[in-house]
């Protein structure tokens, strides 16, 4: 039995996994983000650690018997959050999230002071990178950059909790701007260009090594036994693949998160900075992968929802797919920069926009454009893959939770025109992954355990409805290069 842990940043979930890849239990903790100024969003670690004490008691209350059976734990999450932690190992102020945007004035800075920042690194600098954080902290909070004694991702500081060990892992570690992607270590020349050295930085392992050992004090809490592993884990995105079984080189998946992911793995470290696309390291040893992020997918929905009044997010997709497919040209058009954009724009300043608006207009075509602008956005991001010839894309699947709705999916493959795979408990990505990888640390096989989940739904393109999107979306792009001056 295996346990995944998946510190999201809406909520933090667990799942335990058995070894015939039947999902036993999930417990789910809500959390909630912090916005104290305009571009910030921050989380407690308290409030990480409570939902954690939550999801264990829920699972130990419905299945005791599963949980004394778990011999390693898997760690997934949010990424490139700065966790700060001073000498004593106490947290010095709230984390700084993945879609926090203060910083783009210190991105400029440091791609000044590295010209090499995209070769070493991967990627450009974006105010969503941890590094860049840690230069707003040293110029704008100094007194808490003097104290700062270890930096933690998100998920490496509930290892740290669960264990006292301070370890990352290669996935996560590639979105701080500190790791030098192509070797799989912590660049010297990128850490000094913060003001931090290695001292400061976790020891490195691959997502499947195991990594440190529970605490005996929180397995008697808890009800698991004496000794067991914790694996290093993974970014949320290479661990959802894992999750899925998308290891192999050209299998890639389209995440509907809070942030919405297009994500392919590669056998070799293959940059693209120049248009924003990410080259991380994967979560297993050799595998890399490319991936395009925009900072607001479901997260566009649900404010849609809550905005014009939808009962919920259902009801704003069933609004949506009530408009026909003839009427889609008359409905306004959705700029999804709710929190700035990374993929392919690199824009902390980009905003929200809803262009176009007449008497004609009612619920239901706004939502129908807040869906389609989203997905538009997704597929800006998607031309930013670039894989050599030898290495097809082989398949893309649809993850997250906006993957419950087969409507959004079906019109994500037709303004992709690429066929979608529906596997099933593709909403558990990040969770399984997590757990599989606890697998791999506990000596499982890779061709075993990152095998595909049963076939749910594949969503092919529906080739006459190409013209219409294509003809929308360059409306779209249009939109945004005319706009992009009035940004502030």
């Amino acid at each position: 039995m295996y346990l995944g842990l998946d510190l999201g940043t809406s909520e933090l979930k667990a799942l335990l996994l058995a070894d015939d890849h039947r999902i036993v239990g999930v417990a789910r903790a809500p959390l909630t983000v912090d916005r104290p100024q305009p571009l910030w969003s921050e989380q407690s670690p308290a409030q990480w650690w409570q939902a954690l004490e939550a999801v264990m008691a829920e699972l130990r209350a419905a299945h005791a018997d599963a949980l004394r059976e778990v011999r390693a734990i898997g760690l997934s999450g949010q990424m490139h959050g700065a966790t700060l932690l001073d000498a004593k190992g106490e947290v010095l102020r709230p984390a700084i999230l993945w879609n926090d945007g203060r910083s783009g004035a210190q991105c400029e800075a440091l791609t000044r002071a590295v010209p090499r920042l995209g070769e070493i690194a991967g990627n450009l600098a974006m105010p969503g990178f941890t590094a860049p954080k840690l230069l707003w902290v040293r110029e704008h909070e100094p007194e808490v950059f003097a104290r700062v004694a270890r930096v933690l991702l998100p998920k490496d500081w509930l290892r740290f909790m669960l264990s006292g060990e301070a370890v990352s892992e290669m996935s996560d570690a590639a979105g701080t701007l500190w790791l030098d992607v192509g070797a799989r270590d912590w660049s010297d020349e990128l850490l000094a260009a913060t003001g931090l050295t290695r001292d400061h930085m976790p020891r490195l392992v691959e997502g499947s090594e195991v990594s440190a050992h529970l605490k005996p004090e929180l397995a008697a809490r808890w009800g698991l036994r004496d000794g067991v592993r914790i694996a290093g884990g993974a970014g949320d995105n290479a661990a959802s693949a894992v999750g899925m079984g998308l290891v192999e080189p050209g299998q890639g998946f389209v995440s509907l998160g809070t942030s919405g992911v297009v994500f392919v793995s590669t056998d070799r470290f293959l940059p693209n900075p120049a248009q924003a696309m990410h080259a991380f390291c994967h979560a297993l040893p050799q595998r890399w992968h490319q991936m395009s992020v925009m900072l607001s997918a479901a997260s566009a929905v649900s404010w849609a929802a809550k905005t014009f009044k939808f009962a919920d997010e259902a009801a704003l997709f069933e609004a949506a797919a009530s408009v026909a497919p003839a009427d889609r040209m008359r409905c306004p058009l959705f700029l999804p920069y709710l929190s700035g954009e990374r993929s392919p724009h690199n824009n902390p300043n980009a905003q929200g926009v809803l262009f176009g608006l007449t008497h004609a207009h009612g619920p239901a075509q706004i939502a129908y454009a807040v869906v389609e602008g989203v997905s538009f956005g997704l597929r800006d991001g998607f031309d930013t893959l670039r894989l050599p010839p030898d290495m097809p894309l082989r398949e893309v699947a649809l993850v997250g939770g906006g993957a419950r709705s087969v409507w959004w999916g079906q019109l994500l493959a037709d303004i992709f025109q690429v066929e979608l795979t529906l596997y099933a408990g593709s909403e558990t990505g990040g969770a399984l992954g997590a757990a599989r990888l606890a697998w791999l640390a506990d000596g499982g096989a890779v061709a075993e355990v990152c095998a595909l989940p049963p076939l749910k739904q594949q969503l092919r393109p529906v080739l006459e409805r190409a013209s219409a999107h294509q003809a929308r979306h360059w409306r779209f792009q249009s939109l945004y290069v005319a706009l992009r001056g009035q940004f502030q």
